[in-house]
C-alpha cells in the first residue's frame, strides 16, 4: 500500500472521528436531558416572550435618550451572558424599553432583566489575570513584587481648558498583568469592628476562594454580576474581561455621583494632550466621601505606586467598569479619570458612569407570549428552497462530472451531518438559535460547497489535458486548486467575521451560519474530497477513464486511455503541455 493511500485512509478515519465525538457529546446530551437532536429556533420561527418595561428615576431626574441607550446596554450583556443569543431590544419614546425573548426563557433570566443598574464604588485590594486559579490565596504581602503598571492618574489637572480650574485626575485602567501574590498562611475572619475599608482583613478565606475560581475569559461573568454584600469584601471582573479583582466594602454608590462627561485631556501647563478624560463630579454628601477615600488611597500611592491599594473601583450591574489609582487628595468633589482614551472610550465610561449615578426603575407593563412571527409556513418555504438548490447542484454535477459528480453529493452530506450536529451542539451549549436568516446561510453555503470541488475538478481534467496520469493529475490538480479552495473560503470567512462584529439581530445569525459551514467546508474537502478522489482514482472504474466516470479521456482531448503513474507514447497530444511548448521551439529553431 502506498504512502499516498494511507494518507488519505487516514484523514478517512480523522474525519470519522470528528462526526463520532461530536454526535457522541450530542447523544450524550439527549440521554441526560439536556438537550434534543432538534436545534433551537430563533424568536422568527418559534416565537418567545416580549416584555415591555418601563424606565422611571425615583428621583424626579429625566431621562433621555442615551440614559435608555444605556440601560439597553446593560439588559444586553446581562441577556448575552445568561446564553440566550439573537434577543431583540428596541426602545419606545422617552421611557420604554421592549425586549423579545426567543424560546421560553426562564423566570432567573427575567428578574435579571428587570434588575436596576447599580454603581459602587469598593477600594482594590487584589488584581489578578483573569483565569481561575486552582488554590485560593490568603494573606497578600503587602508590597507585591509584581504589579499593575497604571498608565494615568489622580493629580491636579485642567479638566477643560488651560484657564479652568485644575482638579484631581483618577488613572484609568492600570494593567492586569499581575497581582499581589498572598503568603500560604491561613487568612481569619475580619475581626468585628475593622473600619478601614483597604484593610486586608476584609479578604476572608471564604473570599480568597470564591477570588481564585473567578474565571473572567467566561461570558457569564462579565455582565448581570451578583453585587455582593455591600459591607463585605467582594470579588468581580473587569467588564472587558481582562483582570479579576478583589476589593473591600462598598465606600460610594450611584446616589453620590452628581454627574459624568467627557472631552479632550490637558496637561499640567495646559495644552491638549491629544486624549480624552472623564470629568466625574461628586455631590456635596459623595464629595466628602471621595476626600476621605483618595487621602487614604494617595497614601498607599506614595509608599508603592504599584500598589493595587492606591486603585478603587467603578462597578456597574456587578462588573467592574474602572479601576483607576489615586496620585492626589481629592478634596473638592470634582476628579478626572484619565490614560490614554479614545473619544469613544471617554464617552462610553462618562455615560457609563451618569447611567449609574440615576435611581432608574424598570417596571414591567406587560409580558405576553407571542407566536413566531414568520412561523412554520416560512420555514418551510426556506427548507424547500434550499432543497431546490441541492437538487439543481446534484443534477449539475452528475450530468457535468457523471459518476464523479457522487463525490461532490457525498461531501454535501458529510457538510450537512457535520454543521447540523455543530448548531445542535450550540444550542445546547451556548444558547444559539437558528433563525430565518440562518437558514438562508445554510443554503448559500451549499454553493459556496459545490464551488470548492468544481475548482479541484476542473484542475483535475486540466492535468489530464497536459497528459499527465489520473493519479498524477490528482496530485498535482490537489496543490494547485487547495490554494484556491482556501483562498475563497479564506475571504467568505473575513466577510462573516466583519458582517458578525457590524450587524446586529437576526443578520448576525446569518453571518455566523456562513462563516461556520465554511470552516466545515475546508475540513470537508481536506479529510473527505481529496482522499475519496485518490481512493477511486485506484479502481478499475474510475483509474481506467470509463465513459461515465466523468473522467474519460477521449471527451478532454486525449486519444489514449491511462495507465499507471507514466503517460501513454505515441500520440502527439500525449505530451504534457511543456513538452509540446519544448518540442514546437525545437522544430522553429530547424
Amino acid at each position: 500500500m502506498s504512502t499516498v493511500v494511507k494518507g488519505a485512509k487516514r484523514a478517512l478515519i480523522w474525519l470519522g472521528v470528528i462526526v463520532v465525538v461530536l454526535y457522541s457529546v450530542l447523544t450524550l446530551g439527549v440521554v441526560t436531558h439536556n438537550t434534543t437532536f432538534a436545534p433551537g429556533l430563533g424568536l422568527d420561527l418559534a416565537g418567545g416572550q416580549t416584555l415591555i418595561l418601563s424606565a422611571t428615576a425615583t428621583d424626579g431626574t429625566k431621562i433621555d435618550q442615551t440614559d435608555l441607550d444605556q440601560a439597553v446596554e446593560v439588559i444586553r450583556r446581562r441577556i448575552d451572558a445568561s446564553g440566550v443569543v439573537e434577543a431583540e431590544i428596541t426602545t419606545q419614546g422617552n421611557n420604554t424599553i421592549v425586549i423579545a425573548i426567543p424560546g421560553d426563557p426562564s423566570d432567573k433570566t427575567i428578574d435579571l432583566i428587570k434588575q436596576s443598574a447599580q454603581l459602587q464604588f469598593r477600594p482594590v485590594l487584589q488584581v489578578g489575570a483573569p483565569g481561575a486559579t486552582a488554590n485560593p490565596s490568603a494573606t497578600p504581602t503587602p508590597s507585591p513584587s509584581v504589579s499593575p503598571s497604571p498608565d494615568a492618574s489622580v493629580s491636579a489637572e485642567p479638566t477643560t481648558s488651560p484657564a479652568a480650574e485644575p482638579t484631581a485626575t483618577a488613572s484609568a485602567e492600570p494593567s492586569a498583568t499581575a497581582t499581589p501574590e498572598p503568603s500560604a498562611s491561613p487568612n481569619p475572619a475580619p475581626t468585628p469592628g475593622v473600619t478601614d475599608p483597604s484593610s486586608y482583613d476584609w479578604l476572608t478565606d471564604e473570599l480568597l476562594v470564591t477570588y481564585s475560581a473567578l474565571d473572567c475569559t467566561k461570558a457569564a461573568n462579565l455582565g448581570g454580576a451578583p453585587l455582593g454584600d455591600p459591607d463585605a469584601g467582594h470579588a468581580a471582573c473587569a467588564s472587558d474581561g481582562s483582570a479579576k479583582l478583589a476589593m473591600g466594602p462598598v465606600e460610594l454608590t450611584g446616589s453620590d455621583v452628581k454627574t459624568a462627561t467627557s472631552g479632550p485631556a490637558y496637561s499640567a501647563a495646559g495644552t491638549l494632550r491629544g486624549d480624552y478624560q472623564v470629568n466625574l463630579e461628586f455631590n456635596s454628601a459623595g464629595a466628602a466621601k471621595f476626600s476621605d477615600i483618595t487621602n487614604r488611597l494617595y497614601d498607599f500611592y506614595k509608599v508603592d505606586q504599584a500598589d493595587p491599594r492606591a486603585q478603587f473601583a467603578v462597578l456597574l450591574d456587578g462588573v467592574v467598569i474602572s479601576h483607576p489609582s489615586v496620585q492626589a487628595h481629592i478634596t473638592g468633589g470634582t476628579a478626572t479619570i484619565s490614560g490614554g482614551f479614545t473619544q469613544t472610550e471617554a464617552e462610553d465610561l462618562a455615560n457609563q458612569l451618569k447611567f449609574g449615578a440615576i435611581p432608574l426603575t424598570l417596571t414591567v407593563q406587560s409580558s405576553d407570549h407571542v407566536t413566531a412571527s414568520l412561523g412554520d409556513e416560512q420555514l418551510h418555504k426556506a427548507l424547500i428552497a434550499g432543497a431546490i438548490g441541492l437538487v439543481l447542484v446534484v443534477i449539475y454535477t452528475l450530468f457535468q462530472y457523471r459518476a464523479l459528480g457522487l463525490v461532490t453529493i457525498g461531501s454535501l452530506l458529510i457538510a450537512g451531518l457535520i454543521v447540523y450536529g455543530m448548531i445542535a451542539l450550540l444550542s445546547w451549549g451556548m444558547g444559539y438559535r437558528l433563525s430565518l436568516a440562518g437558514v438562508s446561510g445554510l443554503i448559500i453555503a451549499i454553493g459556496i460547497t459545490a464551488d470548492s470541488f468544481i475548482v479541484y475538478f476542473e484542475r483535475v481534467k486540466d492535468e489530464l489535458r497536459e497528459g499527465r496520469s489520473l493519479q498524477a493529475a490528482i496530485d498535482h490538480g490537489w496543490q494547485r486548486a487547495r490554494r484556491t479552495i482556501l483562498a475563497s473560503d479564506a475571504v467568505s470567512f473575513l466577510a462573516a467575521v466583519v458582517l458578525y462584529i457590524l450587524a446586529i439581530g437576526s443578520v448576525r445569525g446569518f453571518a455566523f451560519t456562513l462563516g461556520l459551514t465554511t470552516l466545515v467546508d475546508v475540513i470537508v474537502v481536506i479529510l473527505f474530497t481529496h482522499p475519496v478522489l485518490i481512493l477511486l482514482s485506484r479502481t478499475k472504474f474510475f483509474g481506467e477513464g470509463h465513459r461515465n466516470s466523468g473522467l474519460d479521456p477521449r471527451q478532454l482531448g486525449r486519444s489514449a486511455m491511462y495507465k499507471g503513474r507514466g503517460r501513454e507514447v505515441g500520440a502527439t497530444n500525449e505530451l504534457t503541455l511543456a513538452e509540446r511548448k519544448a518540442a514546437a521551439a525545437k522544430g522553429d529553431q530547424k
